[in-house]
């Protein structure tokens, strides 16, 4: 598909067109959960931005494309197109265990924050969160999400281990959450 034409004025009245060409509201489940995806890539970007290592930044390029997979399954509903592979939830899985293995254990909720990248990646993990939350919406609705919950609610998890993995690569101090204040 080539985009030669973004202004097209079709959806000056509310409207937009999925994959398949139907027209649906703009705040239709199905485009909520796809400007929620595009939210979450884009301040996935925008994290990546002061990313220092290369092999990360490849790895969450990857998880962009991801994402994208999966915007490319919701755009057409009900289609058996399957651009999300399961191998990419094994991948999160594995990439979890790895950052874990290095990690103190959690002694009590941490404060979001950090350095700039694992700040930027808490506001990730915020954003992956909500799109989960609008998956779940969507698949109420009916829609199969096929493997999109399973893979959205890893990735949160592996956007808080690696917040906290950079926070200690970066010889930061985690800020923890004081029950007392």
């Amino acid at each position: 598909m080539r985009i030669s034409k973004v202004t097209t004025k079709a959806g000056d009245k509310g409207e937009t067109s999925l994959g398949d060409g139907k027209r649906v509201s703009k705040d239709h489940p199905n485009m909520v959960f796809l400007g929620d995806i595009d939210e979450l890539n884009s301040f996935l970007g925008f994290a990546i931005t002061v990313c220092k290592e290369k092999i990360l930044v490849q790895e969450l390029e990857s998880i962009q494309q991801d994402l994208f997979n999966m915007g490319g399954e919701a755009s057409i509903p009900g289609s058996e197109m399957k651009l999300l592979s399961e191998d990419r939830i094994v991948f999160l899985e594995d990439s979890l265990e790895k950052m874990n293995e290095i990690l103190s254990p959690l002694k009590e909720f941490i404060l979001p924050g950090g350095d700039e990248f694992s700040s930027r990646i808490h506001v990730v993990r915020s954003v992956c969160r909500r799109t989960e939350r609008s998956c779940v919406f969507l698949r109420n609705t009916g829609v199969d999400v096929k493997n999109w919950l399973v893979y959205l609610n890893r990735l949160s998890d592996y956007f808080f281990v690696l917040a906290r993995f950079s926070t200690q690569q970066e010889e930061r101090d985690e800020t923890y959450w004081d029950r007392e204040n």
